[in-house]
């Protein structure tokens, strides 16, 4: 190997140690949060953990509130960017529908990279449960709300302040995601193919739930749904 390709190399070590470092900090500061409590849990304590300094850490997240909703913040990402990757010519709804799913079939082995499927969880059941963590993820889910909005009013070449559908379909896409996150934090199986499988199941019942007669069975009703929109 040369110097200049030994030298090359070099940042991409330096980056990696970077992310290892991200990584500890985050894993240490879910199991404090998840274990002793968020409020309970000082910066001091997550540093500690990890044997890095106060600077260290704010190098990688601006507070208490910024690690806890990183891992969530990497699967929007993720959403974001295959609903931007999806066929212009797919409906509104599918297009979010698709990619929602795509975003999970994907984002599992990333999740574990960093930390445990069970310590998502937890923490998800933490947020839940503190009312400022609980008052902030209502807040981010505005604004990704927002962002999704325009997206989509950008796919079908609308302007998302004058026109209203955008922001209806993406109310009514966000309320079945939060659901089924609800759903999945109170379950059993705490696996992300349990969380894709739970979504996709509240997702195919929306249309129906909104247009179907209630009065039918559910599979009928679902049928219908497909029918009409197929029609």
């Amino acid at each position: 190997m040369t110097h200049g390709q030994s030298a090359g190399n070099r940042p991409g070590l330096r980056e990696r140690k970077k992310q290892r470092t991200r990584d500890d900090l985050l894993r240490a500061a879910l199991e404090l949060f998840t274990t002793q409590g968020y409020e309970q849990t000082t910066v001091d304590e997550i540093v500690e953990a990890v044997d890095v300094s106060q600077r260290t850490f704010f190098r990688y997240f601006a507070n208490k509130e910024d690690t806890t909703f990183a891992v969530q913040e990497m699967v929007e990402s993720r959403f974001i960017a295959e609903l931007r990757a999806r066929p212009a010519d797919e409906a509104p709804f599918e297009a979010m529908r698709r990619a929602v799913l795509s975003a999970w079939n994907s984002i599992g082995e990333a999740i574990e990279e960093v930390i445990t499927v069970d310590l998502h969880m937890r923490t998800y059941r933490m947020i839940e449960s503190t009312p400022s963590l609980l008052a902030a993820h209502m807040r981010r889910g505005v604004a990704l709300e927002n962002q999704i909005a325009r997206l989509i009013a950008e796919r079908e070449g609308l302007d998302v302040d004058r026109d209203p559908r955008p922001r209806v379909a993406v109310a009514a896409f966000s309320g079945v995601m939060r659901v089924t996150g609800q759903l999945w934090g109170q379950g059993q199986d705490s696996s992300v193919e349990a969380l894709r499988d739970l979504t996709e199941e509240y997702l195919d019942q929306l249309v129906p739930a909104l247009a179907g007669d209630w009065r039918q069975p559910a599979g009928e009703a679902a049928q219908g749904g497909a029918d009409s929109g197929a029609s």
